[in-house]
């Protein structure tokens, strides 16, 4: 019995090491060889701080700020363990709120952004993008007209004119990998930076 039992330990000892130790430690090594800055996160800096990832959304409100698209990650509640709360772009907590397209909860919360947002710009169709969540719930990015439709709200709240805010925008669209992979795309993090210094400049 020893001797077929002993080949079984040694094959779970041997592939431990090679896929829980030396797979992974070689992997990371390679990355941080080839890709230093995306294997470490991939971080946008500001006046020498690390101010957020391009690979992670955050949850922006001010008017004077383009927005990302909704959120759906939750947190335990501080108050109560037992319950969750919405803490938009939750990192440690990537999710979907999970509710079908028919759910009423769904439709209800979808329909409330949008009306909101069409009084914010009554002149434009709402981008889908901003009143529905990522699968993962941290999508750092936004289609082109997601942040072409907010152009005038931010616009007016900076006193900035729209058309060098929607100038700013056009700069910030990345376009698809090797120009067939993905869809154009606005880093939010980075448009609002770009945002930022144009005002102060």
């Amino acid at each position: 019995m020893l001797r077929e039992i002993r080949p079984a330990i040694l094959m779970i000892v041997v592939m431990t090491v090679i896929t829980g130790l030396v797979y992974p430690l070689g992997m990371t090594g390679i990355a941080q060889l080839v890709f230093p800055r995306q294997a470490n996160g991939s971080l946008i800096e500001k006046d020498g701080k690390v101010v957020g990832s391009e690979l992670i959304g955050q949850n922006f409100t001010s008017d004077k700020y383009f927005h990302g698209r909704p959120s759906a990650t939750t947190e335990p509640d501080p108050k109560d363990p037992s319950k969750t709360i919405a803490v938009p772009y939750a990192a440690d907590n990537s999710a979907a709120s999970n509710l079908a397209p028919t759910a009423q909860p769904l439709v209800d919360r979808v329909k409330a952004d949008a009306a909101t947002l069409q009084k914010e710009n009554p002149s434009a169709p709402v981008p889908v993008d901003l009143v529905t969540t990522s699968a993962s719930g941290l999508d750092p990015d936004i289609t082109p007209a997601g942040a072409l439709f907010q152009v005038p709200r931010v616009a007016k709240a900076r006193g900035l004119p729209e058309d060098r805010v929607r100038q700013l925008v056009e700069e910030n669209i990345d376009g698809r990998f090797l120009g067939i992979i993905g869809e154009p795309r606005v880093n939010v993090l980075k448009l609002n930076l770009a945002l930022d210094a144009l005002a102060k400049g």
